[in-house]
């Protein structure tokens, strides 16, 4: 199964509908969004397009390839409009023998670990720029964002199989790569 993996749309239009194209050209089975799918939040500037009716249109269209959890940002009104799941604040799921811990990280994170075993992966969004770090009791995954990207980074996606991760510009450019 593979999964590609965005945080962080913050109701661009503009870049909710290059996700999707990506999803598409990838082949994913799931698309898992790591929160912060409608509003923008305070600390954030206007994203290109900023159209969350477009955004609730174009993934509603989609619902039963999504696997999400909540941002800091998403709230119980945004689900009233939303027509698959974003309230839960993490998701586990396995790739092999390794759990994967995806939240959006304003709660859980490295700072603040959930319960994980040695190896498992600590997979989230909300600080805008990728990561990826092998820490001697997890590994961090972070895909940076969809919208609002920070640090110099792409505006990027993540796609997760059983060989490991690999981060793509949303135009489909490869950048990084993490081997199980």
């Amino acid at each position: 199964m593979t999964f590609l993996i965005a945080s962080d749309i913050h109701g661009s239009a503009y870049y909710c509908r290059l996700l999707l194209d990506a999803f598409a050209r990838e082949g994913a089975d799931k698309l898992v969004l790591l929160g912060d799918i409608l509003y923008h939040g305070p600390r954030n500037d206007l994203p290109t397009e900023y159209d969350p009716k477009a955004v609730i249109a174009l993934l509603n269209a989609h619902k039963d390839d999504l696997l999400c959890v909540r941002g800091n940002c998403d709230c119980d009104v945004d689900q009233m409009v939303l027509q698959f799941p974003i309230l839960a604040d993490y998701a586990v799921f396995y790739v092999g023998s390794r759990m994967i811990y995806a939240t959006h990280g304003h709660v859980h994170n490295s700072q603040n670990l959930p319960p994980m075993k040695a190896g498992d992966v600590l997979l989230h969004g909300h600080t805008h720029v990728p990561a990826c770090e092998q820490l001697p009791t997890h590994i961090y995954i972070n895909p940076g964002s969809v919208s609002i990207p920070k640090e110099n980074s792409p505006h990027s996606y993540l796609l997760l199989s059983d060989e490991g991760f690999v981060w793509k510009s949303l135009d489909g450019e490869i950048y990084r790569k993490f081997q199980f």
